[in-house]
């Protein structure tokens, strides 16, 4: 809890205009425990909703204040670092925060096991929405080499436009599928347990402290650009890394922490259904955003490299959790990618 002294501290350094690598590092220390808290509100509530809402809630609100950066990025124009932050969070939930998980938890359980429909449930989803990226990338491809269109961005945002309505609507199909026709289907093994806070104490512990993330988050966007510079980095690896690693810091918190107490049903609907939400929500509503503030902006990712990433994450995933249970190895398998990928992007050429 001494860590909230950062948010004051952040809070005065904007104020009285510190370096901007100081505000970026103290925006940074105030996020932790703002999401721990939102991890242990989280807790709460899904002890009394269980594990499918309570992971569906844990991903809503530890994916809005990257959805916050995002927006604010999209608006200043800044249109590869909102397509790498979108490939990175996928990237950072998939293999780095359930990686993490399974491993911390595997470490203290032998073996964890999780409801395995609602798993596969999840990553064919994910697989659905690795499709609907791809598409956009080949259309544009393919107006250039077999149409000869030198530059068909007009194009791509217009089929950009009609994929994002196609995955929303995917995603509430989704919410209908899971929280009411078979939710019995899918819900965890521990559905009712013991709270100890009251759930409008809950509620309100979890919007203020994702006020303050999303606050902190908009502090540490601002001064992204000056820290990373003085920091040697590039704008690429700044989106598809830091970005992503900083702001899923809540489901980070809240992934491993039920890990550790062998609830890995709201772990993995933590880490793969946040993935699953940014895809098939957040990254369509940017495209919708974008076109309505006149920052037109598609799903077009024509980097090789970052198509790849997607397409091994979301495989080994699908490996991973198509048994309905884990193991420490696992996670290092899960880490070891994301390690690889991050080196690679670190010294891509941008």
């Amino acid at each position: 809890m001494l860590l909230l002294l950062a948010i004051p501290a952040a809070l005065l350094a904007r104020w009285y205009g510190l370096d901007g690598v100081w505000q970026f590092l103290l925006s940074i220390v105030a996020l932790l425990p703002l999401a721990s808290l939102m991890g242990e509100s989280t807790e709460e509530l899904a002890a009394r909703a269980g594990s499918i809402v309570g992971g569906l809630m844990n991903a809503t609100f530890g994916n809005a204040a990257e959805l916050l950066i995002a927006f604010f990025a999209l608006q200043a124009g800044k249109i590869n670092v909102v397509k790498a932050s979108i490939a990175g969070s996928l990237l950072a939930n998939l293999l780095f925060v359930l990686g993490i998980s399974i491993f911390v938890g595997g470490v203290k359980h032998h073996r964890q096991s999780f409801n395995k429909q609602a798993a596969g449930l999840l990553a064919t989803l994910l697989t659905l929405s690795l499709l609907a990226y791809i598409l956009p990338t080949l259309f544009d491809m393919a107006q250039r080499t077999y149409y000869g269109i030198t530059n068909p961005i007009t194009s791509d945002n217009k089929y950009s436009l009609i994929v994002a309505a196609v995955l929303i609507a995917v995603y509430l199909a989704n919410l209908l599928f899971s929280l009411v026709t078979h939710r019995d289907m899918l819900i965890g093994s521990a559905e009712k347990e013991e709270t100890r806070w009251t759930t409008a104490y809950s509620l309100g512990v979890l919007l203020i402290s994702t006020v303050g993330v999303a606050l902190m988050a908009e502090i540490m966007v601002a001064n992204l650009e000056e820290a990373t510079r003085q920091l040697g980095l590039t704008e690429f690896f700044v989106g598809i890394v830091i970005l992503p690693v900083v702001g899923n810091v809540a489901e980070q918190f809240a992934a491993v922490k039920f890990a550790i107490v062998n609830k890995m049903d709201l772990s993995v609907q933590i880490a793969v259904g946040s993935s699953l939400q940014i895809a098939l929500l957040m990254a369509p509503l940017l495209v919708v955003t974008g076109s309505l503030i006149g920052r037109p902006f598609n799903l077009v990712f024509l980097n090789p490299l970052v198509l790849t990433a997607l397409v091994a994450a979301i495989f080994i995933v699908n490996a991973v959790v198509k048994d309905g249970e884990t193991h420490w190895l696992e996670g290092v398998m899960l880490l070891g990618v994301y390690a690889l990928l991050t080196f690679a992007f670190f010294f891509a050429p941008h």
